[in-house]
């Protein structure tokens, strides 16, 4: 495995994967490996001839006042895990690498939705997801490029990233990686107490309450809402930021009458946890 700092190091490298036919798979991760980046790396490598992971905690994405200064970082154990999977090249760049000072980058819009669920939780956060992606993507060049479901409003404006500005990538959806209570993986899953780990299923317990309600035949999106923050509620350490049922465009819907999924976010003494699941069809 080679690891890579400079961007144009890693332009030319892939560019000359491509040359020699070779397709190039992208997981892009703010490092603090865990089972769910390990998911996707798998994938990457089952279905791309090459393999780069980028390891970047992006400042443009964290809001003033977050947890920026104490993200979870280990370079060295991410890399050891990198190797051990078969990635071909690991690009952990510095900030001046991603954002070169006095290069104009593009700055995506995420639009109305991106004022929503997490982006009205923490404002600039999806603008400053979307202006990494674009770099990352425009460094790398043409790809496949793997995201995991958990961050599925992200998920969805990068896909529609895509579209809009005919990037070169090709998103492919990985399915949320849970742990045994069903809590979704999460770096910031490290930073939980231990009694704040117990609780931090509710998150999960509240989604699944959704679920085995629309499985039985409810369709009144509110009674969903309000029994996944009753859940969350009733959890003494967890705080509910936000319980909803959306459509695959991100916006509320009051009726099941479409494909659908449950959101919801909670903040924690030491973490803000978010977590979302496909709302099955009525059976019966």
């Amino acid at each position: 495995m080679e690891l890579i700092r400079a961007a144009d190091e890693l332009a030319r490298t892939t560019e000359s994967w491509r040359a020699d036919g070779s397709e190039v798979g992208l997981v892009p991760t703010m490092g603090s490996l865990h089972e769910g980046h390990v998911s996707l790396i798998r994938r990457a490598r089952d279905e791309t001839a090459r393999v780069v992971v980028t390891i970047f905690v992006n400042p443009a994405q964290f809001a003033p006042g977050e947890d920026l200064a104490i993200y979870p970082r280990d370079e060295e154990r991410d890399l050891e895990v990198c190797t051990r999977l078969g990635v071909d090249v690991v690009w952990a760049p510095s900030e001046a690498e991603v954002y070169p000072l006095g290069m104009a980058l593009p700055e995506p819009d995420p639009g109305p939705i991106g004022e929503t669920f997490e982006g009205a939780a923490r404002p600039g956060h999806l603008r400053g997801v979307l202006k990494v992606v674009h770099r990352l993507f425009d460094v790398t060049g043409p790809c496949r490029a793997y995201f995991g479901e958990k961050d599925a409003q992200q998920l969805f404006l990068v896909r529609r990233l895509v579209e809009q500005m005919g990037l070169p990538a090709t998103i492919v959806p990985c399915p949320t990686v849970r742990e045994l209570d069903g809590l979704a993986c999460s770096s910031r899953n490290a930073r939980l107490g231990p009694e704040e780990r117990d609780q931090a299923g509710c998150l999960f317990l509240a989604l699944s309450e959704a679920a085995a309600r629309a499985r039985a035949g409810e369709t009144d999106a509110a009674i969903l809402v309000a029994a996944m923050a009753r859940e969350i509620g009733a959890t003494p350490l967890a705080r509910l930021d936000y319980a909803a049922v959306v459509d695959d465009t991100f916006e509320p819907i009051a009726r099941i009458d479409v494909p659908a999924r449950a959101i919801v976010a909670a903040r924690f003494p030491s973490a803000r946890l978010i977590d979302n699941l496909r709302l099955p069809e009525a059976t019966g």
